[in-house]
């Protein structure tokens, strides 16, 4: 090996061990956690962490759209030396850290054992209104399920959505508890970026909402008959990079964003015709469809 592609290979090794998807992650979770306390607000005059979360979601901007940048200067500079074949940035890692180590840790054993939670009766009303299926009768299947965490409720979602089997997924949502729910809204955005990206053949811009619109609307509005269209728009925006829109949407309930989500993530699974088990950290790296096959049906 020469010394200049060795050079190139310690820069790859850089480039690609730079944690541009715990960031991601990051920023993600401090974004629903301000929309979770702006609906509470609500309610209340305290603006409690509100404009403090505000600016740990703008540092995490920073530090994500710069480590981005060191990313492409870093590809830059290997085509500019000759390893154009090395310089393309490899596909974008930050879905796996979104599904990794989600869960709750809690201690089981002992005198500092804590109760598991228990869903107050909004969770259980939200979920089944954006759904259309009433919550189980019995304690145990609501809220009390067999200690999943996120990434592996979204995968159960997504199964759900991919089978068209609206009362699974209902289960699935009724059976976790309040946090493992609304955290969806943290893991599932890297996720849809990237399987937007797969379905596109490109990485989403502002100019693909109307095909990713066409390609998801009729499907989550057939799962979540209970959503409103808003949520959906919301959401694609974010995956296209659209800015935000400020008034001209009303703030929806943290839950419609978590579960909307997680069917999404369902509905662009089925449209690339992969399993669920596709989402598990683990799993290889899935190819990209071309562009050209990626239309929506």
């Amino acid at each position: 090996m020469s010394l200049i592609q060795e050079l190139g290979a310690q820069l790859r090794a850089t480039s690609d061990e730079l944690p541009t998807g715990q960031v991601s992650v990051a920023m993600e979770r401090l974004r629903s956690a301000t929309e979770l306390l702006m609906w509470v607000r609500e309610t209340s005059v305290d603006p409690i962490g509100v404009p403090q979360l505000g600016n740990a979601t703008e540092h995490a901007e920073r530090a994500a759209a710069a480590l981005r940048l060191a990313q492409d200067a870093i590809a830059a500079y290997l085509a500019a030396i000759g390893l154009s074949g090395d310089a393309s940035a490899p596909p974008s890692g930050d879905w796996r850290a979104a599904l990794e180590r989600t869960g709750e840790q809690r201690p089981t054993q002992g005198a500092e054992a804590v109760a598991p939670e228990r869903l107050g009766p909004w969770w259980q009303a939200r979920v089944a209104q954006l759904t259309g299926e009433p919550p189980p009768d019995s304690d145990k299947a609501a809220g009390q399920g067999d200690g999943a965490d996120t990434a592996e409720l979204l995968r159960r979602v997504a199964s759900g959505v991919r089978a068209g089997d609206r009362a699974r997924v209902g289960r699935d949502l009724h059976s976790v508890n309040a946090s493992i729910g609304l955290a969806l809204s943290a893991v599932t955005p890297p996720v849809l970026h990237r399987l937007a990206g797969d379905l596109l053949g490109h990485e989403p811009r502002p100019e693909d909402v109307p095909r990713l619109r066409a390609a998801a609307a009729g499907r989550v509005r057939s799962m979540l008959p209970g959503t409103g269209p808003a949520v959906l728009e919301t959401l694609i925006d974010r995956i296209c990079r659209v800015p935000a829109q400020g008034a001209d949407r009303p703030a929806a309930h943290p839950a419609d964003n978590a579960v909307t989500a997680s069917v999404l993530t369902g509905v662009l699974l089925a449209r690339l015709g992969r399993d669920a088990s596709s989402l598990d950290p683990a799993a290889p790296e899935p190819l990209r469809r071309p562009a050209e096959a990626a239309e929506p049906r």
